[in-house]
């Protein structure tokens, strides 16, 4: 495993670079700069906001699943919904 795929051996948040994301558990805005740098298509926070309004599935906290969200899109768009 190369040292940059390698788990972090300091705790998230320690204040040295960027702290890793959890694709299982991320914030709302930063779940939406990820699926636009990922996407090739802008996609805000309110977007976000809006599916969790129609129902796409958060996490107890708020957070964004975004195996379980894009799952949730497939089967909107399978279902004729937007």
């Amino acid at each position: 495993m190369t040292p940059e795929h390698a788990p972090s051996s300091q705790p998230a948040g320690s204040g040295q670079g960027m702290s890793r994301l959890n694709p299982a558990a991320m914030p709302v805005a930063d779940a939406a700069r990820v699926l636009t740098r990922l996407g090739g298509k802008p996609v805000t926070e309110a977007m976000l906001r809006a599916d969790i309004d129609a129902g796409a599935p958060t996490n107890a906290d708020g957070s964004v699943n975004l195996v379980h969200y894009a799952a949730w899109l497939v089967k909107e768009m399978s279902a004729g919904g937007d």
